[in-house]
């Protein structure tokens, strides 16, 4: 069998007969580091959940946003990199967006509630920067929405 003939068994039938191969045949893998990311979420989240619970007074609203939204970030992103892809950016928008383009449907209501956190920290654009501090009764639902995350992403 030529080395041409041995790649063709990998190759869809049509791809297979004309040579060519196309988006199906792609076969993706996962990025490195991973595993670190989701490890990562879950420190932050554990981070934020005892601050929260212990009401440390050093952890304020404003950080304890910050620390869940990391949270929420780097366990996007373990997923998304053990399924081998990437959000185009980090907004909350973009890491929503890419969940449903690699996951379908697996976000559920989560995708809305991640779609109002970008409300508290519009800092993409320096021309339009604009933060409104969140309160410490908005918390308790972000830690929420962050354990339904961390939960979906470990299924």
């Amino acid at each position: 069998m030529t080395m041409a003939q041995e790649n063709n068994t990998h190759m869809s039938p049509a791809a297979a007969r004309s040579g060519l191969i196309g988006f199906s045949d792609i076969k993706f893998q996962s990025i490195k580091g991973w595993e670190e990311y989701l490890h990562e979420g879950d420190q932050y989240l554990t981070t934020a959940r005892r601050a929260f619970a212990n009401q440390r007074h050093a952890f304020t609203a404003d950080i304890l946003y910050n620390v869940i939204a990391m949270a929420i970030e780097k366990l996007v992103m373990g997923a998304l990199m053990q399924s081998g892809n990437l959000p185009y950016n980090h907004t909350m928008r973009d890491l929503a967006e890419a969940m449903e383009e690699h996951f379908p449907g697996r976000l559920g209501n989560i995708r809305e509630r991640l779609l109002a956190l970008d409300a508290y920290q519009e800092i993409c654009d320096l021309d339009t920067y604009h933060r409104t501090p969140p309160t410490m009764e908005e918390i308790p639902a972000m830690l929420s929405l962050a354990m339904e995350l961390q939960e979906l992403v470990n299924s």
